[in-house]
């Protein structure tokens, strides 16, 4: 049996967030953004109540690309959906799983922001929040960390919501975990970013020494063939070898479109540089147009899915229709990562080779790279894309006292620039996680919870939504 848990309170905090380059994936360009906090009070049965945390961007134009909303609108949508989850979670009495009480709220998220007109990925931002910070409430009442109790499955999670996968399969698969040691950085090229010479891809001072890469793409096959090139050439000068990944961000309008790329890849020999180090492509078409789109002999290449994973179900049918992947990422929420990673295992035993990637919407340094950074490494994601320590300024806006106390907290994990920034440490392009199994999920320290706003939801003059767009 799990431990039984009931929520006694939560808390929605944000913070405002600036980047220090623009950052381009899609359609839209991003130079600021606020990151949403959650505090949960929660009382462990038989142990008392623990205070549980958890942080992410909240991203413009990702969760919903709808082009007649501005950007602001589609930062509102996160906010809401946190609103509405956190009246869903606490409306739930007794005791019950922590699963349990994500299971029990799921349904009635996605009806009640339906109705709200917000998208199903939008939907689930609020439920992955509060999921992670009842998860470190849990885990710190157990006095555990978030491997070990992992391991033994206290958050209680079944099959419950993923029918396909067998009653133990969860569990069987979450007892054969193992913490990565290290897990490498992917290096995210922005469609703004530098390509050639100082400060380019091939700068260590800006990737890192980094020897995974992941380049965004804008859906034009010519105009990105020609961009690849480029990255390729520049690429090829690192005094080591190295592999990419390529993102659309759902800009390929349709198979004809993704066809002419893949044809590129396979034929063009200025390529050669990226087509022969590609691992996978990622979400090339919208989710809509993804689902109605069988690869057919696309699928020579290896296809994962990412915005068109917004729900329980996404990954068998993005299988049906070719892709091998798929996308893992808190934001979606880590219990599906989990349910997803068993699937893959499962899939792969049987011959065909699936597998789930470490994708990152610019996790902030402190609880959102820690959380996501240790789900990796449970899951397996060997390479992670890591590009919050690109676009932001270490601890960004973040006090200074806090952003010491993560440092002595993790010191495998963070460093003191000579500007005496704290920032992510990189080992030879890889992110130790050590230091990640404290008591609790992932992290030995809280955010100063007194210098936090509480969250701005929208007003009706959409005053904020003027705000964002002029960040």
């Amino acid at each position: 049996m799990s431990p039984r848990i009931a929520l006694r309170d939560i808390t929605l905090f944000e913070r405002h967030v600036a980047f220090v380059r623009p950052f381009r994936f899609g359609a839209v360009t991003v130079n600021a953004a606020p990151q949403a906090f959650v505090r949960v009070e929660l009382e462990v049965e038989g142990k008392g109540v623990f205070v549980g945390a958890s942080a992410e961007l909240m991203v413009p134009k990702w969760f919903d690309k709808r082009p007649h909303l501005a950007i602001g609108d589609t930062v509102n949508e996160l906010r809401q959906s946190l609103a509405i989850a956190k009246e869903l979670y606490r409306a739930q009495s007794g005791f019950i799983s922590a699963f349990g009480l994500h299971a029990a709220c799921i349904g009635d998220q996605m009806k009640a922001c339906a109705d709200a007109d917000i998208p199903p990925l939008a939907a689930s931002f609020g439920p992955a929040e509060i999921d992670k910070a009842v998860l470190d409430a849990l885990l710190r009442g157990l006095g555990t960390d978030f491997f070990t109790g992992m391991k033994a499955n206290v958050a209680g999670l079944t099959a419950r919501l993923a029918p396909d996968l067998g009653a133990d399969d969860i569990a069987t698969f979450l007892a054969s975990r193992h913490r990565l040691e290290r897990v490498a950085l992917r290096h995210t090229v922005g469609l703004d970013d530098v390509i050639e010479g100082e400060g380019g891809v091939a700068d260590p001072r800006e990737n890192s020494g980094a020897r995974y890469f992941k380049l965004k793409m804008n859906g034009d096959p010519a105009a990105d063939a020609a961009r690849l090139t480029r990255i390729g050439n520049a690429l090829t000068t690192l005094p080591y070898d190295y592999q990419v990944t390529l993102d659309a961000n759902e800009q390929y309008a349709d198979l004809n479109a993704l066809g002419a790329l893949v044809d590129r890849l396979d034929n063009d020999s200025a390529l050669a540089p990226i087509a022969s180090r590609l691992l996978y492509i990622e979400q090339p078409m919208p989710r809509d147009i993804t689902r109605e789109s069988p690869l057919g002999n696309l699928s020579s290449r290896s296809f994962i899915i990412d915005e068109a994973d917004d729900n329980w179900d996404a990954f068998p049918a993005a299988k049906a229709l070719g892709y091998r992947g798929i996308s893992s990422k808190s934001c979606k929420g880590f219990y599906k990562s989990i349910a997803n990673a068993t699937r893959a295992a499962a899939w792969s035993a049987q011959g065909v080779n699936h597998f789930i990637t470490g994708e990152d919407l610019t996790c902030q340094a402190g609880l959102a790279v820690q959380q996501d950074l240790a789900l990796g490494a449970l899951i397996g994601a060997t390479h992670a894309e890591r590009n919050g320590h690109h676009y932001v300024d270490g601890f960004g806006t973040a006090p200074a006292e806090e952003a010491e106390a993560f440092l002595n907290a993790h010191p495998d994990l963070y460093r003191r620039d000579g500007d005496e920034t704290i920032r992510l440490s990189i080992h030879d392009g890889d992110l130790l996680t050590g230091s990640l199994t404290s008591a609790g999920f992932a992290s030995g320290v809280h955010p100063d919870w007194s210098v936090l706003s509480p969250l701005q939801l929208a007003s009706s003059d959409h005053s904020q939504t003027k705000v964002l767009q002029e960040s």
